[in-house]
């Protein structure tokens, strides 16, 4: 059962919530427990919801949180996702600023330090930080420090991909009151639309071009392996936030915007197709006939891609050998 609301700390400006999910991650939610519990930023408090562990996660929780004290809390619910459990986080959450981490995931020491310093410094409501993919199966593991936005066309660059993972921001609590939390619509881009109302909501951001946030590649059944679900979630989260906010993207032409959007799609699909990822590639050729995103080029491919799949494979498999 979801865990019953019970007395919040009185809300504090300064202090940093850092919502934590946790969905059997034994062997990373220690870490992940004690990088909030190290940084650098005294006043800090981490609220874990447990989203029905059927691991050692629970116990390692309840131990966790008995030792470092009223910083931690632990709450309950049953299985319903990363989202719902942000959420519910979030409501438990007592502090002006915000920040997001799952646990498998880890920041620097001084992370939270430095990204409260920039949004004290600059009165934005939004600073962001660079990251590194690390673990088994990474696709990279360069770091990487994403632009200052605030510099570009926020807009464009923000419809591109999706600027940072849940885990490389600090926000404030007001702002992502204002715009409601989390959606629980599309499990696999929640992040990507938060941002994007996010942005439409403020556009005070500040970049602190430093790599403080570590993305851990596991085999637990990681979403983000999930490559065709995350394509066509990101897809509607971009469609939603350009039928939602007409007033931030009238400044880019049509062609821009259909390339931006719909064209995200027939990108990926090829993208899919060309490294022989073809599960991927015939779910998401498939979508972009569905869905008008495609020119008589492209035929070609997406014919093949609605026959079965062992055909489709096959099919390939020939294109390949005489190519």
């Amino acid at each position: 059962m979801e865990t019953k609301p019970d007395p919040i700390p009185p809300a504090t400006s300064a202090r940093i919530s850092v919502v934590m999910p946790c969905y059997n991650a034994a062997p990373f939610v220690r870490e992940a427990v004690e990088c909030v519990m190290g940084q650098t930023r005294g006043d800090v408090e981490l609220i874990v919801v447990d989203d029905g562990s059927t691991d050692a996660s629970r116990d390692l929780l309840h131990a966790l949180a008995a030792a470092h004290g009223p910083r931690m809390r632990v709450l309950h619910q049953d299985r319903k996702g990363p989202y719902p459990a942000r959420n519910l986080g979030l409501r438990h959450a007592s502090g002006g600023l915000v920040a997001f981490l799952d646990a498998d995931d880890y920041l620097s020491p001084d992370c939270l330090d430095k990204l409260a310093n920039a949004l004290e410094r600059t009165d934005a409501d939004i600073a962001y930080c660079g990251w590194q993919n690390v673990g088994e199966g990474a696709p990279g593991t360069t770091p990487y420090v994403p632009p200052d936005y605030a510099a570009l066309d926020t807009a464009a660059e923000f419809l591109r991909a999706c600027p940072w993972p849940i885990h490389a921001a600090l926000v404030r609590r007001a702002a992502i009151d204002a715009v409601g939390g989390f959606s629980e619509r599309c499990f696999s881009a929640m992040d990507y639309d938060l941002w994007l109302r996010l942005y439409a909501h403020t556009q005070k951001i500040v970049r602190v071009p430093e790599v403080m946030a570590f993305y851990r590649w596991h085999g637990g059944g990681q979403i983000s392996k999930t490559r065709w679900k995350q394509v066509l979630d990101a897809l509607r989260v971009r469609r939603d936030f350009v039928a939602a906010h007409p007033e931030r993207i009238a400044h880019l032409p049509a062609a821009r915007l259909a390339e931006l959007t719909d064209g995200y799609l027939l990108r990926e699909a090829y993208r899919a197709y060309w490294r022989r990822e073809l599960d991927d590639a015939q779910v998401l050729l498939r979508a972009a006939l569905r869905e008008g995103a495609w020119g008589v080029r492209d035929l070609k491919y997406i014919l093949p891609a609605l026959l079965p799949a062992p055909l489709f494979r096959r099919l390939v498999g020939l294109a390949g050998s005489t190519g």
